[in-house]
């Protein structure tokens, strides 16, 4: 009776592992089994896990930046911009990216059919469609949530709802396709490059923020008469670190990641490059608030380690450790002089994402244009100026960078003022002074404590 069992055993593990060999050579049409098809597509599915993860490190810096009394809003529209989001990627956004098109679009590929020859431009990868798919959705994602912090503590839940799928279904897709899916500006010039998405990603969710802040107004209170700005701060830092500490380990899948395939140096350097950036920024960032606000700011000094990140991303792959740290240190200082700025100019921006995210992806992506000096040739005019490539490449680094920054501007105010005139975008006075907790959802981040006392 035993034998019988080990022997029914051992043929239905041999059937089973035939189906999975089987599954691996035709889910993208052609026999492909080898072992770094298979190595290739569980780290690209670990790194998009990793990614992932970073909607928990936004929610936790943006709740904890703001008041306590929108901490349960803040977790809602995190949780539903990535659910929002994966059904308008998957139904049109991967097509208008990645899909076979023309210079502004994608037009092929709807609802990510596995076994189709619409992507070619996803063609460099050996993972499976629907592996590129999950990694590309959790970016997607990012540059959704990014725009959340620039909007807080005063947008209508519905609303955030509506402007999220018009963000991952259409927004981003198209700027991706123009820089990755084989659109305009990865022909332009010597070719515009952004490795992991410090515009792609990143400055397009700054921008967007940038609008939706502008188009929304500040928080009530934040400015006095004279349009001088009054502090408010944020109920939980540690939380809010702790969002940081999340973000920057899920960083570590966002750019090797972004390697879409297990070559051990290249993503080994682009973990180093990444995280000495990190560390740059947050060094600077606190230099920086120590000597013009006379403390070394925790707030900033956080922001700073994403500004690092940020600036990194696009050349995360090309530059050395030492072009790293130089990068990241300058995304320290900028992330600080563009908060005071912003603040300057009446914009009121609760967590600083379109300052990290839209000011640093956009610095990050023209340093690149100087520091850009692996893989390369000598003569190769993508080398970056310091490096004897002339400006071609910093040129086309520079139009790159414009064309998103107009794109995002011009699409997000066309999108926030629609919903403002159709649904309405901002809460009334007296559901941003009760909180968008109740006001909102019926419910409360603290039931046991006296919120009022933390606002």
């Amino acid at each position: 009776m035993k034998k019988k069992v080990i022997i029914s055993v051992f043929i239905l593990t041999c059937l089973l592992s035939l189906n999975v060999f089987a599954l691996n050579g035709s889910i993208e049409g052609e026999k492909v089994s080898d072992e770094k098809y298979m190595v290739d597509t569980l780290w690209v599915l670990v790194a998009a896990f990793l990614v992932f993860f970073m909607q928990a490190g936004f929610a936790m810096v943006e709740s904890g930046f703001t008041r306590a009394k929108n901490a349960v809003n803040i977790l809602m529209k995190n949780l539903m911009d990535f659910s929002m989001g994966s059904i308008a990627y998957w139904a049109i956004g991967f097509a208008i990216m990645f899909g076979t098109g023309n210079a502004f679009m994608g037009t092929s590929g709807w609802f990510v059919p596995a076994d189709s020859t619409a992507f070619a431009s996803l063609e460099w990868s050996s993972v499976p469609t629907h592996a590129a798919w999950l990694f590309q959705l959790v970016f997607a994602a990012t540059a959704a949530t990014i725009v959340s912090g620039a909007m807080a503590e005063r947008t209508q839940f519905k609303s955030y709802l509506i402007y999220s799928v018009f963000i991952t279904g259409i927004i981003y897709p198209i700027v991706g396709h123009w820089i990755w899916g084989g659109g305009w500006l990865a022909d332009f010039g010597a070719g515009m490059l952004d490795f992991a998405g410090s515009t792609v990603v990143h400055s397009t969710g700054g921008w967007l923020a940038l609008t939706g802040a502008i188009v929304l107004g500040p928080r009530l209170g934040k400015f006095d008469n004279e349009g001088r700005p009054r502090p408010i701060a944020g109920h939980n830092l540690p939380l809010a670190a702790l969002g940081v500490f999340i973000l920057w380990l899920g960083w570590f899948g966002f750019n090797p990641g972004s390697q879409m395939g297990v070559d051990a140096a290249p993503i080994a350097h682009i973990a180093v490059t990444t995280n000495i950036a990190a560390a740059a920024g947050a060094i600077t960032a606190m230099i920086t608030a120590w000597i013009m606000l006379g403390k070394p700011d925790a707030g900033m000094s956080l922001n700073g380690a994403l500004a690092g990140l940020v600036a990194i991303t696009a050349g995360c792959a090309f530059v050395t450790p030492v072009s790293a740290a130089i990068i990241g240190a300058l995304g320290g200082i900028v992330v600080v002089l563009s908060v005071l700025m912003f603040e300057r100019l009446r914009i009121d921006d609760p967590v600083g994402a379109i300052s990290v995210h839209g000011t640093c992806g956009a610095l990050g992506t023209i340093l690149l244009g100087f520091f850009h000096e692996l893989p390369a040739s000598p003569g190769d005019p993508a080398l970056g100026v310091f490096f004897g490539g002339g400006f071609s490449f910093l040129w086309a680094q520079i139009v790159g960078v414009l064309a998103v920054l107009v794109w995002c501007l011009v699409t997000g105010f066309i999108l926030f003022y629609g919903i403002k005139a159709v649904t309405g975008l901002r809460v009334t006075e007296e559901e941003e002074q009760s909180g968008l907790d109740y006001e909102e959802h019926g419910a409360s981040a603290y039931p046991d404590f006296n919120v009022s006392a933390m606002r």
